[in-house]
């Protein structure tokens, strides 16, 4: 078969024969349809996400959709580092996958549930969020944070205020749920229009986290009431200077969310719900099919002319 595969980290995979994949206890051969070029996969083929177990050659990918034995068109889950779905066929279990509804674009649904599952699984995994909470997106303008703006209305929230640095993505949340538009780097006014929300949603940390967090923690009415700050992305920086008062003086309450912080099966358990959500609309997810035979062209950068995420179609 032939497969996208990693020879160096810090190159492109390329298009080339592979070995079959060998199914493990429990596991099938699929023929995949699509699979999508996340940042998280990005960072598996460079070898720098914190799960890498740094071995070479690699075929990256950790989902997509893909063709089982039985005809049926399945989201898959894959849990190998180094044998993803830009292939042709790959192993998978079919207890981490999720048969789509008729009519579900094969390409949609493997654009989106990366990003939907981050915040998803963060609310309904990470705290106790109770429909009618106030939420703060902190990088509203990448695909992630597009999804966790509609994901929040979607699980409930009353009021979501977004927050981020593209300007004409900023504006075009308005039409996707957001009640409240400001740029990332308007601090105070994040601070007042945040004041009383009870769930932070961050894809940035680094600096503006933090200057975004003291303006929030200072303009808060009721300084004991509860804040869930949910860290799943570090855009901005991986480390952020946190005032110990800040969490002295207030209900603030810092958590991760992502591999590790939720099991394995926290994460299967929610795949129907954001599989059927992005199959009907509710989450709207924009993508490109690209061929996977052309992914050492198309790694680099969007393809000219292209909006959403990259899929890869086989």
């Amino acid at each position: 078969m032939h497969a996208a595969v990693v020879t160096e980290f810090g190159h492109a995979p390329t298009w080339q024969e592979f070995g079959e994949p060998t199914p493990g206890p429990g596991e099938v051969v699929v023929d995949v349809v699509a699979a999508g070029l996340h940042p998280r996969v990005r960072s598996q083929a460079d070898g720098s996400h914190y799960t890498s177990e740094g071995a070479l050659p690699m075929v990256p990918g950790v989902d997509g959709v893909a063709r089982f034995p039985d005809g049926t068109l399945r989201y898959v889950a894959v849990a190998s580092d180094t044998r993803g779905t830009m292939a042709e066929r790959v192993a998978v279990d079919p207890r981490a996958s999720v048969v789509l509804p008729d009519g579900a674009d094969p390409v949609t649904v493997a654009a989106g549930v990366n990003p939907v599952l981050s915040s998803w699984v963060a609310l309904r995994r990470r705290i106790e969020f109770a429909p009618g909470s106030r939420v703060l997106v902190l990088g509203a303008t990448g695909a992630s944070g597009t999804a966790a703006v509609q994901v929040a209305k979607h699980l409930g929230a009353a009021h979501v205020v977004a927050s981020g640095r593209d300007p004409e993505r900023l504006a075009a949340l308005t039409a996707l749920g957001a009640d409240v538009v400001l740029p990332l780097t308007d601090v105070d006014a994040l601070g007042a229009a945040a004041a009383d929300v009870d769930v932070v949603i961050d894809y940035v940390w680094g600096r503006p986290a933090a200057d975004v967090l003291r303006a929030v923690v200072t303009a808060r009415t009721d300084p004991g009431r509860r804040l869930d700050w949910i860290a799943i992305g570090s855009t901005a920086g991986h480390e952020a200077t946190i005032p110990s008062a800040a969490l002295r003086a207030s209900g603030l309450t810092i958590v991760g969310s992502g591999q590790g912080s939720v099991g394995r099966a926290g994460f299967v358990a929610e795949l129907p719900g954001i599989v059927g959500a992005i199959a009907d609309g509710t989450v709207r997810v924009d993508a490109t099919a690209v061929r996977l035979a052309d992914v050492e062209a198309t790694w680099a950068g969007q393809p000219a002319g292209s909006t959403g995420r990259v899929v890869f179609t086989v």
